[in-house]
């Protein structure tokens, strides 16, 4: 098992111990890593996380009890694509008989016992599932370790997670020897078996001639596809192509590059991309943008997202594994004759500058860690939690990152709850590259009580994190009352006092310039740094993004002053 692990990528392995997970344990503790995560659940992110930037994420659990609270992870692993290995140990094949077993879901007016619940519940998500067997007949071979490749290519391959239960009695058992493959593009994969690529390449080729302004437009699904990401920059590079992404897949590019827009998402768009997209772009190449609309990235279906409903776009979606088909349209594109467009980068939009008396709060954020960011050569890598984090994030400019995303959260389907699980990963792998780059999580009050049980492993690792904690006392995210279920924090709480059992350090910032002078000491400070911003829960001091967002929402309620409001805003 841990020569297949190791051979698609894998050095670490998240999760929390078990009886039923100890030979498990055992037998990878000598060639991988294995960090003990604060719950399954945040191991499951975790695993999730190690996907995103090493390109396949591991995640061992204990039998049921373990392994079903990894369904929420095992979600956001559907959802956004990524390839997580579940690994959950499981009773052994002669535990398995008409006794219920701990670790079973057993009411005591069953008549039977039922050891597939964790099988079943992984498969409702639509993943691919499997209890590893052993050899049944004397002279049979026992074909466990081929299995286990089998599953873990699947996932490699299809970017879906995989479920798989390891029978305890089976992890020192002897099983057929494995020949690997000589490196992951030998996994038969097989080459591009979809024709028509010629006339694909002619088409864009033929559009390209009649167009002056084209952009590539790109998508999330690119962003587990290292080869296709650098075909296409190459091309936009060559041809001088500018290109936006796709909110999902903000993170993936330099922002400060001459041929950026930014991610555009409508009306939403911050960016002085936006004008340009929308005024006087003529040609749009779609690139690995989600088969299936998603309400978040085309502007919440407000109707103002001008790509979605552009007339002259060639969408090159990807049908084959791996885009190999993708990956030979732009092979064949760069070869092709096509003169360089005159495209020149617009001057910035002008963004009031923040005074450095003004209070910060999450209108002026992003703008505030912008400027900071251009005072450091030190790379911001983000991880905003699901809220008002969320889209107060959107107007971050941001930089290229040595973990190929400077962005990274989960676009609010699948699950909730992963900034600091995320940034756990995040911020050893930065400390392996030698921490030129700092982790950044942005957090409100509903988040942080949801996961500060994962700061203890900031300090085990004694890796680095600057923590933005947006406190007003409240869960806002939905908020659509005064109810007692929304005050998820207490006017008492002292996180100074937390941060410190942690041998971290902490202050509380007011105004733009505390905040901008003690954010940049933080970047050279060990440990967890932590500033605690007093968010106020009022209108004015919300994110442009989420303004917008909840104007939509109360015009969609026919409000009559939002209607009007509204329409005035995405009047063309």
């Amino acid at each position: 098992m841990s020569e297949v692990i190791r051979f698609f990528g894998g050095k670490h392995i998240y999760g929390v111990g078990g009886d039923f997970a100890a030979n498990l344990i055992a037998a990878l503790d000598k060639d991988l890593d294995i960090c003990p995560s604060s719950n399954e659940m945040h191991a499951g992110f975790s695993a999730c996380a190690q996907a995103e930037v090493d390109g396949m994420g591991f995640c061992l659990t204990t039998y049921m009890v373990g392994s079903l609270p990894c369904t929420s992870a095992a979600a956001l692993a559907v959802t956004e694509g990524l390839p997580v290995v579940f690994i959950s140990g499981a009773p052994a094949e002669s535990e398995v008989n008409k006794l219920a077993i701990h670790h079973t879901i057993h009411p005591n007016a069953s008549w039977k016992a039922e050891y597939d619940n964790a099988l079943e519940a992984f498969s409702a998500l639509g993943m691919r599932v499997e209890r590893l067997q052993g050899q049944r007949l004397a002279g049979h071979p026992n074909i466990a370790g081929q299995r286990f490749y089998q599953i873990v290519a699947e996932a490699y391959k299809n970017k879906q997670p995989v479920f798989i239960e390891v029978p305890r009695d089976q992890v020192f058992a002897k099983t057929q020897s494995l020949k690997l493959p000589s490196s992951l593009d030998n996994i038969c994969c097989g080459g591009n078996i979809l024709g028509g690529t010629e006339l694909v390449v002619a088409s864009i080729v033929d559009k390209l001639k009649h167009a002056k302004k084209p952009i590539l437009y790109i998508g999330d699904r690119l962003k587990h596809n290292s080869i296709l990401k650098a075909l296409v920059i190459e091309f936009a590079n060559k041809f001088n192509i500018p290109y936006a992404t796709s909110w999902f897949a903000k993170g993936l590019f330099d922002e400060y590059e001459p041929l950026s827009l930014g991610a555009y998402n409508g009306v939403f768009t911050q960016t002085s991309g936006r004008d340009y997209i929308e005024k006087e772009v003529d040609y749009v190449i779609d690139v690995a943008t989600s088969i299936f609309a998603q309400d978040c990235n085309i502007a919440f279906a407000t109707g103002t997202h001008k790509i979605e409903s552009f007339a002259n776009k060639t969408l090159l979606k990807g049908g084959s594994l791996l885009e190999k088909d993708l990956v030979e349209i732009f092979k064949q594109l760069l070869t092709c004759d096509i003169q360089p467009f005159a495209y020149q980068a617009n001057a910035e939009k002008a963004q009031k500058a923040a005074s450095s008396t003004e209070e910060i709060d999450f209108n002026n954020l992003a703008h505030t860690l912008n400027s900071i960011q251009q005072q450091t050569d030190k790379t911001l890598v983000y991880l905003p939690e699901v809220g008002n984090s969320y889209f107060a994030s959107y107007s971050l400019k941001v930089r290229d990152s040595q973990l190929g995303r400077s962005w990274l959260t989960n676009p609010w389907y699948g699950a909730m709850g992963t900034a600091l699980p995320y940034a756990r990963v995040i911020a050893q792998r930065l400390k392996s590259l030698g921490d030129t780059e700092r982790a950044v999580v942005i957090i409100g009050d509903g988040g942080f009580h949801f996961q500060l049980n994962e700061l203890i492993h900031f300090l085990k690792d004694q890796t680095n994190v600057t923590i933005v904690y947006m406190r007003n006392n409240i869960f806002h995210l939905g908020k659509s009352g005064d109810g007692d279920i929304y005050h998820c924090n207490d006017a008492q709480f002292d996180v100074h006092k937390l941060i410190a059992a942690y041998q971290g350090q902490s202050t509380t910032c007011k105004s733009v310039a505390d905040f901008s002078d003690y954010f940049l000491t933080t970047l050279n400070v060990d440990g967890i740094s932590l500033i605690e911003v007093l968010a106020n829960p009022v209108e004015e001091k919300q994110s442009n993004e989420l303004q917008l967002l909840n104007l939509y929402i109360k015009s969609k309620n026919c409000h009559p002053d939002a209607i009007a409001k509204w329409q005035a805003i995405t009047e063309v």
